[in-house]
C-alpha cells in the first residue's frame, strides 16, 4: 500500500527544512494518489526536474515505494515549466514540489537505470 501524495509531500518537505534547505509545493494536486514532480532548482538558476519513475522500474516488492527518474538536467526554468505544463495537460492532479537545494541527497528514491524486464515490452 502506497502512502497518500499529501502525506509524502509533507514529509518530503520536513525533510528538506530539517537540512536547511527551502522548499515549496508549487502546485497541489489530488491528495490521496497525485503523481509528484520535484523540480530541484541550483545556485546558478538551473534547473533538474524528476518525475515519478514508470511502473517498468519497479519490483513487486516494491509497489508501495515512490521512485523517480531524471526528466531534465541542468536547464534554465522555461524548460522545466514547459514540461510541468506538458504533463499538466495529461495529468491535472499531479503535485509539483520546488526544492532548492544543490544535493537531494536521499530526500527521493530513484529508478534502476534500465526499466525491468516485464516479459511484455522488450526493451
Amino acid at each position: 500500500m502506497r502512502l497518500r501524495t499529501d502525506i509524502f509531500v509533507s514529509a518530503l518537505m520536513r525533510r528538506v527544512f530539517s537540512r536547511g534547505d527551502f522548499a515549496a509545493v508549487e502546485a497541489k494536486g489530488a491528495e490521496e494518489a497525485g503523481a509528484v514532480f520535484v523540480r530541484q532548482v541550483f545556485r546558478d538558476g538551473s534547473e533538474t526536474l524528476y518525475a515519478p519513475a514508470p511502473q517498468s522500474f519497479f519490483d513487486a516488492e516494491e509497489s508501495g515505494q515512490r521512485l523517480f527518474e531524471t526528466r531534465l538536467s541542468g536547464v534554465d526554468a522555461a524548460a522545466v515549466s514547459a514540461a510541468i505544463d506538458r504533463e499538466r495537460r495529461f495529468d491535472s492532479d499531479l503535485w509539483v514540489v520546488t526544492v532548492e537545494t544543490d544535493d537531494l541527497g536521499d530526500l527521493i528514491d530513484f529508478g534502476v537505470a534500465e526499466p525491468k524486464d516485464d516479459g511484455f515490452f522488450r526493451r
